[in-house]
């Protein structure tokens, strides 16, 4: 069964089922806070304004994507694919409620589960990761945005579905957000990828400006020229920033905070690239501290308006939002009290599941 106690008009976060028997333990928890700690440090400072009902689970989604993503790049060229479909494996394990011996995977499935994520949506990610292993470069913007929505904007889809949101509105304007940050992160590592023979800017632009792919690959220096296209990819990012800001009114309150400084602590990453030069070849924009925290309080005391919430998705995301459409939130059917032979099938049920789970125990996760 699937917990949804935000079916459309309600704000209300989502809880699964009592009688749900969850996967992930608290050590698998804790194992998951530690990875986002350490692997994403500007979501770790965001999420301490989530309630912890969803802090939870997006901390368990957020560990999923990081390791994915590691599986992926900490690997030669050679294991790429065979790592990619790993990942594939992992996910279908998770979706059909046996996942691998990770802290992450069993996260993932319970929160597959509690909250009626469609399969396509991780999917999409593993897809975008197995983009990256394939070395593709992109033409456009909107070739570049496609694999943003894959990477970056199906998390923020999952993100929104954990806290209970299914309008799709609201969720065209999450994956916004996701876009926005994943090309901040892609103007922020020009020089850190393409030292390992990665080029995710735009390749039309690039030759607009005089500057040749390849050449570019072979000697990755800073020329104003770069700094022009890292200025319009940038400027493509808070466009999308501003779409997104109307989208947080239609998240339940007590996660508002945390999504709003989510953007600003990234749109700030963008502001460090600029005061640098646009020059993201020799050094590696940071948001300090003390500044993040500046940050946080301001996402504290914002406001949020509706005036952009019913702008078309954009077409790239339009996929995943589609996705969601089709998986609508199902509502746990729990037998009335008085059907005492509903409940006794109910509690049998259980005792089975308990049952099958001890005699399988945990299978290890493939090396």
């Amino acid at each position: 069964m699937r917990a949804s106690s935000l079916e459309n008009s309600r704000p209300d976060l989502a809880r699964p089922p009592l009688w749900a028997i969850p996967h992930a333990d608290a050590a698998d928890h804790a194992a998951c806070r530690a990875a986002i700690r350490t692997g994403s440090r500007s979501f770790f400072a965001a999420s301490a304004l989530l309630p912890p009902s969803v802090r939870r689970p997006a901390y368990g989604l957020y560990a999923f994507c990081r390791l994915s993503d590691d599986a992926v790049d900490d690997v030669a060229e050679s294991g790429r694919r065979p790592a990619v479909a790993r990942l594939q494996m992992r996910l279908a394990r998770a979706h059909d409620g046996r996942p691998c011996d990770a802290p992450a995977d069993r996260a993932l499935a319970d929160i597959v589960s509690d909250h009626a994520i469609p399969q396509g949506l991780p999917a999409a990610l593993i897809e975008g990761l197995a983009w990256d292993a394939g070395g593709r470069r992109y033409e456009t913007l909107s070739d570049l945005t496609a694999y943003a929505a894959r990477v970056a904007a199906s998390v923020g889809a999952m993100m929104t579905l954990i806290m209970g949101i299914r309008d799709p509105d609201v969720l065209a304007r999450a994956c916004d957000l996701g876009i926005a940050m994943q090309l901040t992160n892609i103007a922020r590592d020009v020089g850190e990828d393409a030292r390992a023979g990665r080029l995710y800017l735009p390749q039309s632009w690039l030759r607009e400006a005089g500057i040749d792919p390849e050449d570019f690959l072979r000697e990755p220096v800073f020329t104003p020229a770069l700094g022009r296209v890292v200025a319009r990819l940038l400027a493509a990012a808070d466009l999308l920033y501003t779409r997104s800001k109307s989208g947080i009114a239609g998240l339940p309150p007590a996660c508002r905070p945390a999504i709003r400084a989510a953007g600003l602590i990234y749109a700030e990453i963008g502001r460090e690239v600029e005061r640098a030069g646009y020059d993201s070849i020799s050094r590696r924009a940071r948001v300090r501290g003390r500044r993040k925290l500046a940050l946080l309080g301001r996402a504290l005391v914002s406001t949020d308006g509706k005036s952009a919430l019913r702008e078309p998705p954009l077409p790239e995301n339009l996929f995943l939002i589609e996705a969601v459409a089709a998986r609508p939130s199902i509502a746990p059917q729990i037998p009335p009290w008085w059907n005492v032979p509903a409940q006794v099938a109910q509690v049998l049920d259980l005792v089975e599941t308990l049952r099958e789970r001890e005699a399988l125990g945990r299978e290890p996760a493939p090396s």
